[in-house]
């Protein structure tokens, strides 16, 4: 097998990293599968040992950084874009979104923006009218890459891609829960419900206020557990409910307001806390302003830092994004205090 030239290594990186088949020619198709089984023949061709990758590493950094700025936004988009707007400008362009009020929220109180971030890592960002400028940080990923396993060949730059992309992709939700969580103290009072069970009247109350604003019916975000607590009683289930209930654990329409599942992950290998506290459900309605306005900006950068001892790389990559959160009256919040963030 012959080395691609860089274009078509480019193409079928990205075709690989969307789990996409590819065309090169009438005669040369792959499909899915042999897209991602090629690209790992074309980086072994890249870098089957330490002198390779030493002589190719700059396209090798090329092709990740890449496939990063491809596929980590459209993951982005493809996870939360039912209640995260995504943006992605150059480097040095400001992000700007613009906010749409309707007449309901006009008439009874202003749209109003919070200020999220963690440790201060993020901007201020400015509301002009009726446009929301986002500051932006950096995140990044370092991988320490064993010189051993260069000479061995046991090393994968895509499965490498993958872990980077993973892990800034998880961080990134991380980010939008917390700030999902924190502007959740600006919206009204009326807004909220705190309780240490699952209240029927209370839910349906936050619901009312939701859908009042714009004519249709809200969804609710919350965990898998959380789900599984909004239950009627036995009495009230039909054979239907109780089919759905068995097989999903939850079920997946509430009084016609359709339970939309938050992934849930764990912060660390001891699995002794989660990412997503399952205490909160959002009531965001259908057609509303997104709440979340997540961006991108620029490319991303991947260098490593070659001077440790036992020969090994770090490997560092760096992107900035930055989260904003644009409250509403419509929005509502029911915290059920249970439900724990710690397993331990």
């Amino acid at each position: 097998m012959e080395l691609l030239e860089f274009d078509s290594l480019k193409k079928l990186a990205k075709a690989a990293a969307h789990n996409a088949p590819i065309e090169f020619s009438a005669t040369e198709k792959y499909t899915s599968a042999d897209a991602n089984e090629l690209l790992r023949a074309q980086f072994a061709l890249l870098a089957p040992d330490y002198k390779s990758f030493r002589r190719n590493k700059n396209a090798i950094f090329e092709l990740i950084e890449e496939t990063i700025d491809d596929i980590l936004p459209a993951r982005v988009m493809d996870q939360y874009m039912q209640f995260a707007d995504v943006r992605v400008v150059n480097q040095g362009d400001k992000v700007v979104f613009r906010q749409r009020i309707t007449e309901a929220s006009r008439k009874r109180a202003k749209t109003f923006v919070t200020k999220v971030g963690l440790a201060g890592r993020y901007e201020t960002f400015m509301l002009d009218g009726r446009e929301i400028e986002v500051g932006m940080s950096a995140i990044g990923a370092a991988v320490r890459l064993g010189f051993e396993e260069f000479l061995d060949g046991r090393y994968s730059f895509a499965d490498l891609t993958d872990v980077i992309v993973e892990g800034m992709d998880d961080y990134i939700y991380e980010e939008i829960a917390k700030a999902l969580e924190s502007s959740m103290e600006e919206i009204p009072t009326a807004n909220k419900v705190t309780v240490s069970e699952f209240d029927e009247a209370a839910m349906d109350r936050l619901l009312a206020i939701s859908d009042s604003y714009y004519g249709g019916r809200s969804a609710i975000y919350c965990t898998f557990e959380f789900a599984a607590t909004m239950i009627p009683a036995d009495s009230r289930m039909s054979s239907d409910m109780k089919s759905t209930l068995w097989q999903n654990g939850y079920l997946g329409d509430y009084k016609g307001h359709q339970v939309i599942i938050l992934r849930q992950s764990m912060v660390d290998a001891t699995n002794a806390k989660k990412v997503i506290d399952p205490s909160n459900a959002y009531i965001i309605p259908t057609g509303a302003e997104k709440p979340v306005k997540l961006a991108f900006e620029g490319p991303t950068a991947v260098r490593t830092v070659e001077d440790n001892d036992d020969w090994s790389q770090d490997m560092q990559t760096y992107k900035k994004f930055g989260i904003a959160i644009l409250m509403n009256p419509a929005i509502c919040h029911y915290k059920n205090t249970a439900l724990k963030k710690e397993t331990v």
